[in-house]
């Protein structure tokens, strides 16, 4: 496990994005496994940069990414800020400011008529795509990865979950408040990669900041591998492993 540490978010996201990029120069046709979030944000942007001011190619590039909710999906007929879809964050924070094609793009489908056909096809397409060259990961507050809750198996496959209610705490603090969605009528459950899935990638690329990260980022990478916190999982991965960190978010590594 490589695990760089850069002075702030703004080094981290540049570090991230530029593993990236050395991953489509070496590889056109890569296969990229991607999150949502605010965490990768500044990674995106400056993949969005390098590609209209230095030319990095997605032409090539098929992206999966990690989770939706269930029962939404990108609604053009709303505004960015109501629909909270990670199709929509993805449109807009991404996929329209680079030239990755439509048909190479995959998504969790929140509005399947039958979502365990839909989750037993995504892990056929990962297959047939010849698996997942590099998986960008974030890390929840409770420790999960993409949707895999606490208690999640950590040979678990793509399905549906349950949200804790930490995420959903979270989720409508963040999103779901300033949109004037009750928690109520907020989503409760999620579409997701499983860890298992997960797991098979080639590269797993970590990516945390901030002082609310610090403690879950040192039980994750440091203490005991457990399904109460499935981001620990990181060390049973058996491909390359990066985690990218802000000093805050690794203060209490050893």
């Amino acid at each position: 496990m490589d695990i760089i540490i850069k002075t702030n978010y703004q080094e981290m996201s540049l570090a991230a994005a530029s593993i990236i990029a050395d991953l489509i120069r070496s590889k056109p046709d890569c296969v990229l496994g991607l999150a949502t979030g605010s965490t990768p944000l500044g990674m995106y942007r400056e993949l969005i940069r390098m590609h209209k001011e230095e030319g990095l190619d997605f032409s090539q590039v098929k992206t999966f990414n990690l989770d939706e909710y269930l029962g939404i999906g990108m609604d053009l007929a709303k505004s960015y800020d109501q629909d909270r879809s990670s199709a929509r964050f993805m449109q807009e924070e991404f996929f329209k400011h680079i030239n990755l094609q439509k048909v190479n793009i995959h998504l969790p489908d929140g509005l399947a008529k039958d979502i365990n056909k839909f989750c037993a096809w995504y892990e056929e397409e990962i297959v047939r795509a010849g698996g997942i060259d590099l998986q960008v990961l974030g890390i929840g507050a409770n420790g999960h990865w993409a949707f895999n809750e606490p208690g999640s198996s950590l040979s678990s496959r793509t399905r549906v979950q349950q949200l804790a209610q930490q995420t959903i705490d979270d989720n409508y603090e963040s999103f779901y408040k300033k949109a004037g969605v009750s928690k109520e009528t907020m989503p409760h459950f999620a579409v997701t990669l499983g860890i298992g899935t997960i797991l098979e990638s080639k590269h797993a690329l970590m990516l945390a900041n901030g002082e609310k990260k610090t403690t879950i980022v040192a039980k994750a990478l440091q203490g005991p591998v457990t399904s109460e916190i499935t981001a620990s999982a990181i060390q049973m991965h058996k491909g390359k492993v990066t985690v990218v960190l802000d000093l805050a978010a690794a203060a209490q590594l050893k």
